[in-house]
């Protein structure tokens, strides 16, 4: 494809730039202080008792970062409902033939690091591609299961009405410490698909051109024409039947 062909165009709008950034943040800090808090250092020093609180500032640290981790997902979920078609929660599963068409090929280009000789234009996914989609799916189950367990154990030493509304997590899963082990775990979860989601976007930044990295900055990828072409297509036949 040649670069004449390609057309700026406006994918990701400002709010969803900003939940991605304000997530990274957050889960950033939210991983560094988990795993300190589940296994903190053996800090020694001569200093009175009480001059020393560095483990509950750590642990307000976390705390803080989850309530804007919490209700920044809110948000998103809000704008999945009012966002343009690229953050729409529609983008995110399957409802036809050309989500599993692009399936396959992510996979193949993707996971079995294959290229095609006949590029089709249609298999190339202007916002997110089917498994950036599921694995986004996937990532909100891992960020719902955070919230239940990160909540519930914080219930018991919080006198606020929100995390109170997690207290039966702990009951419910068979004691405090079957809760901080799968919060534990899931911690990991967020480190694994950190450290594909980077791998992935850097390579189909270099394999596309396409302006995937900082798409994420100015909110423009480059598509080619015909395959805006084909989607206003694709929009008018749906549109007459």
């Amino acid at each position: 494809m040649e670069t004449k062909n390609f057309q700026r165009v406006y994918i990701w709008e400002l709010p969803v730039r900003y939940f991605h950034w304000i997530n990274v943040l957050a889960i950033t800090i939210l991983a560094t202080t988990g795993l300190i808090i589940s296994n903190p250092p053996a800090i020694l020093s001569n200093a009175e008792a009480s001059e020393l609180y560095w483990f509950g500032t750590l642990r307000f640290i976390h705390f803080a970062s989850a309530y804007v981790f919490f209700f920044n997902m809110i948000f998103r979920i809000y704008w999945s409902f009012v966002g343009n078609k690229y953050s729409n929660w529609r983008a995110f599963v399957p409802l036809n033939r050309k989500w599993f068409r692009i399936f396959l090929h992510v996979i193949k280009v993707d996971i079995l690091l294959q290229n095609e000789k006949h590029q089709n234009l249609t298999n190339i996914s202007v916002g997110h591609n089917s498994i950036a989609g599921i694995s986004y799916v996937a990532l909100f189950l891992l960020a719902l299961v955070q919230v239940l367990t990160g909540f519930g154990l914080y219930a018991s030493t919080s006198g606020w009405w929100l995390p109170q509304m997690f207290a039966w997590v702990v009951p419910f899963m068979g004691g405090d410490f079957i809760v901080r082990t799968v919060h534990h775990f899931a911690t990991w979860g967020f480190i694994l698909f950190t450290l594909i989601h980077v791998y992935l976007v850097f390579y189909h930044d270099w394999l596309e051109g396409r302006g995937e990295v900082s798409s994420m900055f100015g909110g423009y990828k480059f598509v080619n024409k015909d395959r805006l072409k084909d989607n206003k297509k694709s929009k008018l036949a749906s549109e007459q039947k």
